[in-house]
């Protein structure tokens, strides 16, 4: 079970998208995440990359939390296509951020 909410992952989905104007906040963002939520995270944008099964979340975020070598936000800012993978991952798992993605554009 995911331990991070599809409107967290929404805020992280857009600010990727505008890397070179948010970078300091999407970082700030990610490093304010319990590591629970960061490992969640991790795990998501696996599933999304297909580096995991959506069935294995469980080993996913397992394996984020045991292998984290790196501070996540450095981990996920150097992955190419982070907010397609986090937007895959979540398909994979049956959600979408795209309604809290619509409210946080129109900030809602």
């Amino acid at each position: 079970m995911l331990e991070i909410s599809t409107y967290k992952i929404a805020q992280v989905v857009l600010m990727s998208r505008e890397l070179n104007r948010a970078e300091g906040e999407l970082r700030a963002f990610i490093d304010r995440l319990s590591e629970d939520e960061q490992a969640s995270l991790v795990a998501v944008m696996w599933i999304g990359r297909e580096s995991f099964d959506a069935e294995d979340l469980a080993e996913a975020i397992e394996t984020a939390r045991n292998e984290a070598t790196v501070p996540t936000a450095d981990y996920l800012l150097g992955s190419p296509h982070l907010s397609d993978h986090l937007e895959n991952g979540l398909e994979a798992l049956g959600l979408s951020a795209y309604d809290d993605e619509d409210d946080l554009v129109r900030g809602g």
